[in-house]
Parts: structure tokens; C-alpha cells; sequence
């Protein structure tokens, strides 16, 4: 439908070179530093740019030039300056530059998607249910087909925002409630589409829309999202933080009871089962009390070690709202420092049809542009 362990010697490693920068790869960062600026403070004139990224004013000249080829940048208007002169000619990102197809996966057997451009801005959506999950990627390919036929501006990308493990390559490794195990989904949605695509987890796209365009802090952000699952992103300077194994985020099954309910998958007392929407709407305001102590506990170790200061939940806010939240800042007051326990903000963002959205554009942003 279409809406709008006497350790073992330690191995001694030999020392890698370090890898060449090719000239292609600095006039990308370079480029990268240009828009990052217009993003951040435009619109600027090129003086400004110059001063703002360090590089010459004739470089400026040759990468705006460029950025405006390209569609991505253009002229704006004019600004008199203080001393006499010609007014300074001012440069923006594009009014009608690309946009990005978003993809979430993250709802009840369905595919929400949406043309997005690079300000985070919606400007039309298209969704479709996933009747039979045998077919869940032809309904994706097909979300993403129509998006691309309402569009009027050239198509940046394609980032998609999925529960379960995804890897670097944007395969999904295992994604329980969808029954995918080792699917290269950015792979099998690029080749059909012909879009660069890039896929994350929902909770990781989540966390990048909240530092990127909402209130979140970009430099240090712990965001834990509260659903039919529990999961949890972390952005660190502006991107997300993942780890070697891709399962940063699986704090719904960290184990805080042995004896504890049966969790669907497989062990016995996962944060989940006491902190999922389920069961909040089930328990006691005794239960939620124990729901967020929990909570705090098993967050307390990555808030200290990152040193984050805003946590942020996203979930359904009639559920989150009093003994959850309390009980959450309670914990995390009695387990750090009082110097540390000052500075942290426990806060509640409700959820909306748009983070996973957004935060996944975010995502296409910078891999294409190198732009936080």
C-alpha cells in the first residue's frame, strides 16, 4: 500500500605499512570536508569554506565546481561583507540535490519505506506487508522499485534498518523474527536495483537518527530501544559503535537471572524477558521497578567505560515513563561515581515511524559522502 585465561606469550606481530593515500582518496576527504562544512554551518561563501576546513582557496574553488556538477552543492545567493569589496557569493548543499531510499524492517511483518533526503527531511513514503517471509526480500526489492519510480531527484543510495546481526558487508548473519540466517541482503538488493545499498541494524539506524538529526549527543550517545525485542546502539563520534563481532547492541539477552523466565532464544532470564513491551505491559509496577534496576545494571559497565552521558530509551512512553525510567537512573546512580552519576541525562524519546528511517539514510550519507 502506499501512504504518503599463565596466558600463552603473546604473539609478536610484525608491523603492517601503512596503507598508500592515493590521490582519488584525498580529493574524496576533501570533498567530504566541504560538505561536512555546509552541513554544519551553511550557507557559506568559499572564504569561509577555506577557513573552515584549512584546505587553499583554489582547491575550494575546484571542489565547489565540482559539488555543483555533480548536483550536490549550489550557488544560493549573495553576502556584503563588512569591508569594501564584491559581495561574497554564497554556497549550500542543493535545494533539489539526491535523495536516499530508506527501508525499515523493524515493524510487525512489515516493509515501511520512504524517499529521504540528506537533511533527514521525509518527503514521500510507500510501504507494503510481508505476507509469507519466504518472500520478504522480493517485497523489500519491490518497496524499493516504487521509491524509486515516485522519485524526481537523482537516488544517493539505498540503506535498509533491520532487526537481528548484520555484518560490514551489509549481509544479515542471523535475524531471528525475519528466519534469515547468512543473507546478503545489501548484495541481492544492490544487484537488482542497481543502487548502492547498505544495511544496518534498526537499533544502530535508531541511535544515528537520534545524534544525527534529533537531541541525541553525536559525540557519546547510548540509545536502547524497547519493542517486541530489546536492543541497544551506541554512537561515538557521530557513528555508531559495532565491534568486530557486529552484536554491540544485543542487550536483551545478556542473562540478569540463571533461573529466570525462558527466552525465545534459548537461555533463561534475558534482560528481554523483563524488559521487552510484552512484558512491561504485563507486569506490576514492581515488576517495572525491577524491569529498570535490571537495565541500569547491565548498561552501568558501557556508560563508565565509554564514558557516555545520554541515554536515551525509545520505546511506547506509557510503558517507559515512572518506575522504568527511576529505577534505570537509580542504578546507574548507585553503581558509578558521584562525579560520573551527575553528568549522566536518562531520557525518553517515544517511537516514531521515522528514526529507523532516517538513521538509515544517515547511514547512506556517509558511506556515499563521508558526512556525519
Amino acid at each position: 500500500m502506499s501512504t504518503q585465561g599463565a596466558s600463552p606469550r603473546r604473539e609478536v606481530r610484525g608491523r603492517r605499512d601503512a596503507a598508500k593515500v592515493l590521490p582519488g582518496d584525498a580529493r574524496a576527504h576533501n570533498r567530504s570536508l566541504v560538505l561536512q562544512g555546509l552541513f554544519d554551518d551553511g550557507p557559506l561563501s568559499r572564504a569561509d569554506l577555506a577557513r573552515h576546513t584549512g584546505l587553499t582557496r583554489v582547491t575550494i574553488s575546484e571542489l565547489v565546481a565540482s559539488l555543483i556538477e555533480d548536483g550536490l552543492v549550489a550557488e544560493v545567493g549573495t553576502r556584503t561583507e563588512s569591508r569594501q569589496g564584491k559581495p561574497a557569493t554564497l554556497v549550500d548543499l542543493a535545494p533539489e540535490g539526491p535523495v536516499v531510499i530508506a527501508l525499515d524492517l523493524s515493524g510487525d511483518h512489515l516493509v515501511s519505506g520512504a524517499l529521504v533526503d540528506l537533511g533527514g527531511a521525509i518527503l514521500s513514503r510507500h510501504s507494503k506487508p510481508i505476507v509469507d517471509l519466504q518472500y520478504a526480500v522480493a517485497d523489500i526489492i519491490e518497496v524499493a522499485t516504487a521509491l524509486v519510480g515516485l522519485s524526481t531527484r537523482p537516488v544517493l543510495g539505498i540503506g535498509i534498518g533491520t532487526p537481528g546481526i548484520v555484518d560490514v558487508s551489509g549481509a544479515v548473519v542471523v535475524a531471528p523474527n525475519l528466519g534469515w540466517e547468512n543473507l546478503d541482503l545489501a548484495k541481492r538488493v544492490s544487484s537488482w536495483t542497481g543502487l548502492p545499498t547498505y544495511v544496518q541494524n534498526d537499533a544502530n539506524a535508531a541511535t544515528l537518527a537520534e545524534g544525527t538529526f534529533g537531541e541525541g549527543d553525536n559525540n557519546g550517545l547510548f540509545l536502547v530501544t524497547i519493542g517486541a525485542g530489546v536492543g541497544g546502539g551506541v554512537l561515538i563520534d557521530g557513528r555508531p559503535l559495532v565491534g568486530p563481532l557486529q552484536s554491540s547492541g544485543e542487550i536483551g539477552h545478556v542473562v540478569v537471572e540463571p533461573n529466570g523466565p525462558e527466552c525465545a532464544c534459548g537461555n533463561h532470564g534475558c534482560l528481554e524477558t523483563y524488559l521487552s513491551a510484552n512484558a512491561l505491559r504485563q507486569a506490576d509496577e514492581e515488576g517495572r521497578r525491577r524491569a529498570g534496576q535490571l537495565l541500569g545494571t547491565v548498561i552501568t559497565p558501557v556508560v563508565t567505560t565509554l564514558g557516555i552521558a545520554d541515554v536515551v530509551f525509545y520505546g511506547d512512553a506509557d510503558l517507559l515513563d515512572g518506575p522504568v525510567i527511576e529505577a534505570t537512573r537509580t542504578a546507574l546512580a548507585f553503581q558509578t561515581l558521584p562525579f560520573v552519576a551527575q553528568r549522566i541525562q536518562v531520557r525518553q524519546v517515544p517511537r516514531s515511524a521515522e528514526h529507523v528511517l532516517t538513521g538509515a539514510a544517515a547511514h547512506v550519507r556517509y558511506r556515499e559522502l563521508g558526512v556525519v
